[in-house]
């Protein structure tokens, strides 16, 4: 292991997990220079196991006896070095989950390539909380969704945050960041995918009785106004969450993960004698 021991906030080194709570600043500059942070031994863990790279790692020292496993595959990696204090001045918050590690962006995917043998997608419109982004994407993977497209306004999915929700699961999950939005979903109509609008319309389609096609991509909208008008517009179909006890709808997080359980791949749903167990 590289190790170097850091007593200094303003240390050039480790500039790159400075003012980590900025929410603004982060969303802006990780993109642009190609990284972005990945929070805790697990999910550090689980990013190198899907091939991320690593540039750097910060720990405090009380962690670095139970990093070691983790950090001795990092050959040439260096592993910065600090107190509780000096952790807290540095990234703007108590890191108590092991440590934090600056990773490379990938290359994102085509939407063709995401779209490759699946037979599931959820595609996130103008989601704005990085926690709803990150529960999604949980769901999703957890769920058997075989990716994810997120619109151009969308959270990051590789935010601290979002990363940390999703337990890691968006480095297994394929996904990518569309262009022209909802322009591209003329790419998923083309190869044969029904696109179907998650809305509380009581028009709307009651989820447990849509006979689901063998190709099928969900929108699920940013929080509060839902779905705009142009993707509901797009949609091949629209559909609903049946709701009881005058309660409109769900959190899109929460709504999402009923969605993704009822039209999942693999055929059973409750309403065809399913397990019904969320």
């Amino acid at each position: 292991m590289h190790l170097e021991y850091i007593t200094d906030p303003t240390d050039e080194r480790i500039l790159g997990y400075r003012d980590l709570t900025d929410v603004a600043l982060r969303t802006r500059i990780e993109p642009e220079t190609g990284v972005f942070i990945a929070e805790s031994a697990a999910v550090i863990e689980r990013a190198i196991a899907a091939g991320y790279q690593p540039v750097s790692v910060l720990t405090e020292d009380k962690w670095l006896e139970r990093m070691q496993p983790i950090l001795r595959t990092m050959q040439d990696v260096p592993v910065f070095v600090g107190d509780r204090r000096l952790l807290e001045e540095i990234t703007g918050f108590h890191v108590h989950r092991g440590a934090l590690a600056l990773m490379k962006r990938p290359r994102l995917p085509s939407i063709e390539q995401v779209m490759q043998g699946a037979s599931r997608l959820i595609i996130a419109e103008d989601i704005v909380d990085h926690t709803n982004v990150g529960a999604i994407i949980r769901s999703a993977a957890g769920l058997g969704f075989d990716g994810l497209l997120v619109s151009p306004r969308c959270a990051d999915p590789l935010y601290r945050r979002s990363v940390r929700v999703s337990m890691g699961t968006v480095f297994d999950l394929p996904w990518t960041r569309l262009t022209t939005w909802p322009g591209d979903l003329e790419h998923l109509r083309a190869a044969g995918f029904t696109i179907a609008a998650i809305t509380p319309d009581a028009g709307a389609v009651a989820i447990d009785t849509f006979n689901t096609p063998e190709r099928l991509a969900i929108i699920v909208g940013t929080e509060g106004d839902g779905l705009t008008t142009f993707a509901l517009d797009q949609a091949d179909v629209r559909l609903r969450i049946p709701m009881e006890r005058g309660v409109d709808s769900l959190n899109v997080a929460a709504a999402a993960a009923v969605v993704c359980w009822q039209l999942r791949p693999s055929g059973e749903s409750a309403s065809q004698g399913g397990d019904s167990r969320l």
